[in-house]
């Protein structure tokens, strides 16, 4: 047993704070951002050594957007002083598409060109769709939790193949947690406008 715990124990702590940095975002709590950077500092680390390198580079993205996120939800815009739950903005949708695309392929170039990676299509696919789902949760868009739960339904299966199994199984989790997390943002909308 000890000799397992050893073996994924950043397995496991970035599990731990990936459930806790969850919850924080089903509630919309500001301390999602400062449980995250702890998580995605370790993340590094993991998916280096699961040779994940381009979730390895999306760490470095998400240790800058927790201080942007952070920063964003507290201080919010000048008009406000907290950030408030918004819809994505219609005429994003299709230059993000865009540029998930442009960023799924060169990230996926990259991979193969430079890289021993046996998962390129999904590991560019996953890291793609979360520099925009990563930026959508820092505008505190409702409608981040859809591209959260297509990204969580790859990576789950992504990480039980690449033998991160605690990481697999909050994946899993997340998929739910996301459904539920939606709902509530949509609450919180609809009842701010009443």
């Amino acid at each position: 047993m000890a000799e397992f715990i050893s073996a994924h124990w950043l397995d496991i702590t970035t599990t731990i704070l990936g459930l806790l940095y969850i919850l924080f975002e089903y509630r919309a709590s500001v301390w999602l951002w400062l449980v995250g950077f702890l998580m995605q500092a370790l993340g590094i680390v993991l998916y280096y050594q699961k040779g994940l390198y381009a979730d390895c580079g999306m760490e470095f993205y998400y240790l800058s957007m927790t201080v942007y996120g952070y920063l964003k939800w507290v201080h919010g815009s000048a008009e406000k002083k907290a950030l408030p739950i918004t819809h994505f903005p219609r005429k994003l949708i299709i230059p993000w598409l865009a540029l998930i695309l442009a960023i799924w392929g060169t990230i996926y170039w990259l991979l193969v060109s430079y890289t021993n990676s046996n998962v390129p299509l999904a590991d560019s696919f996953t890291t793609a769709l979360s520099i925009v789902g990563i930026w959508a949760l820092a505008h505190k868009y409702l409608e981040q939790w859809f591209i959260w739960i297509i990204v969580d339904i790859v990576t789950c299966f992504l990480y039980f193949y690449k033998d991160i199994p605690f990481k697999a199984g909050l994946y899993a989790l997340y998929v739910i947690i996301a459904i539920f997390g939606y709902k509530k943002w949509k609450n919180m909308i609809d009842n701010r406008s009443i």
